[in-house]
């Protein structure tokens, strides 16, 4: 659950040397706190992965960039060597202005608009992933205009029930993503393609939902995918080259959860490719994947502060302790979005206090706003005590919102005991300068 630089010891927690009373001393709380070092680890470790596995047939590692990015992740992102994926114009203008080569952009997205598809094909992106017959007319229209052959490649689902909540699973069929291979739209979408001269269809792509834990959900993509891809070489007499099989990998937020690390899953993907090769007659193709959460996610942990505890009777005259931080779901909306768990500890002091049923909430004027529902903590937790929750690098600070006019906390980066500012807090002067007054 923590990064691989964070220690506990005498119930005080570091990272990478730096205690969290200092980093919330010179930062304040609420505070995302990455571990740089693990991030690059994480992000290499995908990297060298895939290309082991999959030697001269390995294609790219998109960071996804929905997970969380910044200019300075970006420039990560650049020198590290592998590639991203994007799904709006914000997350493309945030790539390009941290140095990542358009050659290493994948453009997602259901409902690209006109002007997003213009920028992308403009800017010279590797890939644009297709969503939906509009899009192909879309970019083909950009394309023409810019004078370029523009590779593409078409999101499929593969009616695959994935094991995770309903609104993180991405592949079966009644979803607003790609076109269904059973129903035919996924043909449809090649002749479409196929129409025009300006696209070039290099490859099929999936993505089956977030938080998947093994290898047998992408083992049957990438059988029903590799068959969709024998079936257009035996139409067009010619194999796709890429296939792009997503990311979703699972991370650890709780006791008894493993993440899932690259060697636990590319073998099996490798002998699922190869396995299918054999079986359509096919040769291998390139083989990319999108891992955003899996680097991320394990990196980063939320810094709160204590701000009120409060002793609730409940059902059965048990006493629920409910405890208060000044954050809340405008930093951490997964546990309000599905259920999302997490766990906590306090970071600056060690308690022998016995634990008591607790509830940690926010200060949102939200019933909901709560970031673990049900946590033993220790019963002594009290005003100005240091709460740190971990894994909350993917979708913490990228679903950030301004609920209750709150500011969206910073992003510091921590490596080799210095601290500093990669996304820097808002302030109340931030929150009024939209505003247009008559």
């Amino acid at each position: 659950m923590w990064s691989k630089n964070v220690s506990l010891a005498d119930g005080t927690l570091s990272l990478a040397g730096v205690s969290a009373s200092a980093l919330a001393k010179e930062f304040g709380t609420p505070s995302f706190f990455i571990d740089e070092d693990a991030y690059k680890s994480r992000a290499l470790a995908w990297h060298n992965g895939l290309q082991n596995q999959f030697g001269e047939h390995a294609g790219t590692v998109f960071y996804a960039a929905k997970s969380f990015i910044c200019t300075a992740v970006a420039q990560w992102i650049a020198d590290i060597g592998i590639g991203i994926d994007v799904c709006t114009g914000g997350e493309l203008a945030v790539a390009l202005a941290g140095g990542i080569s358009p050659s290493k952009i994948e453009v997602h997205g259901n409902n690209k608009s006109v002007s997003e598809i213009d920028r992308a094909v403009s800017v010279g992106v590797k890939s644009i992933v297709i969503d939906s017959l509009f899009e192909v007319e879309r970019v083909a229209a950009a394309a023409k205009k810019h004078g370029v052959r523009q590779a593409v490649m078409l999101r499929l689902t593969p009616g695959i029930e994935a094991h995770t909540h309903e609104k993180i699973s991405t592949a079966h069929e009644d979803v607003k993503f790609g076109f269904s291979i059973a129903s035919g739209a996924a043909w449809s979408a090649v002749e479409a393609v196929s129409a025009h001269p300006e696209l070039e269809l290099r490859g099929v792509h999936c993505h089956i939902g977030s938080q998947i834990f093994g290898s047998e959900a992408h083992e049957i993509a990438t059988d029903r995918l590799m068959g969709f891809m024998a079936k257009y070489r035996d139409f067009y007499n010619h194999e796709l080259p890429e296939l792009d099989l997503g990311g979703g990998f699972g991370i650890a937020y709780i006791q008894g959860e493993v993440t899932v690390e690259p060697t636990d899953v590319l073998p099996a993907i490798h002998k699922a490719v190869t396995d299918a090769c054999a079986k359509y007659n096919l040769a291998m193709p390139q083989v990319s994947l999108e891992p955003g959460r899996n680097i991320v996610g394990p990196t980063m942990f939320t810094l709160y502060e204590v701000g009120t505890v409060k002793d609730v009777v409940v059902d059965g005259g048990h006493v629920r302790k409910y405890i208060s931080v000044d954050g809340g779901m405008s930093d951490n909306a997964r546990t309000a979005l599905y259920d999302a768990e997490y766990t906590a500890i306090i970071a600056q002091r060690l308690s022998t206090a016995p634990t008591a049923l607790s509830r940690l909430v926010g200060k949102h004027c939200e019933t909901g706003d709560i970031i673990i529902k049900d946590i033993q903590l220790p019963s002594d937790i009290a005003p100005g005590d240091l709460i740190a929750t971990p894994a909350t690098g993917a979708y913490g600070r990228s679903m950030a919102s301004n609920y209750n006019h709150v500011p969206k906390p910073p992003v510091i980066a921590v490596k080799d005991g210095k601290a500093r500012v990669i996304v820097r807090r808002e302030n109340e002067a931030d929150l009024l300068a939209l505003d247009v007054k008559e």
